[in-house]
């Protein structure tokens, strides 16, 4: 039975390398996306600070996106690709950290009190699928370093999972 185990966060590289480390022993020999999506979202909830929201977004055509797993508040269902910070992130094929949410143009508010936002392209060899996305209540709350811990937790949940029809 996997149990998270609380980690430092003085120092990021190292709150990131311990939570990689985590997810991978949670993840280890499941290979069911919808699962290990989850999970994921779980434990980043769970041990990422100052959160209020965190989860997925599955490609469904090269239009939309759909809700997947998250914790947080009720989420918005679907986000047309191009729109808001999760669909720009798809049309633009990068990652994307908003320090202000009130500064985007087109932020779609799912909750009123998100202030930031970092949203992860989920890619495999066939391209983009999808986005991690995470808001939280404080503006400027993420930073290239979350940045990059949370690229390095997407890019383990798409290794450990199967996307298979």
């Amino acid at each position: 039975m996997f149990a998270a185990k609380a980690i430092d966060t003085s120092d990021k590289a190292a709150f990131y390398r311990d939570l990689a480390t985590q997810l991978k022993a949670l993840l280890d020999g499941e290979r069911d996306s919808i699962a290990n999506a989850a999970n994921t979202a779980a434990l980043i909830f769970q041990m990422v600070p100052d959160l209020n929201w965190a989860g997925f977004y599955f490609l469904q055509s090269d239009e939309e996106m759909v809700l997947g797993p998250f914790q947080g508040k009720p989420a918005c269902v679907r986000i047309a690709v191009g729109q808001g910070v999760c669909g720009t992130a798809v049309e633009l094929g990068m990652s994307m950290l908003i320090k202000d949410v009130h500064d985007f143009p087109g932020h779609i508010a799912c909750d009123a009190a998100s202030r930031s936002e970092l949203v992860v392209l989920l890619q495999d060899n066939d391209g983009a699928f999808g986005v991690l996305d995470l808001d939280s209540p404080l503006p400027g709350r993420f930073d290239s370093a979350d940045q990059a811990g949370i690229e390095k937790l997407a890019a383990i949940y798409v290794a450990a999972s199967s996307f298979e029809d």
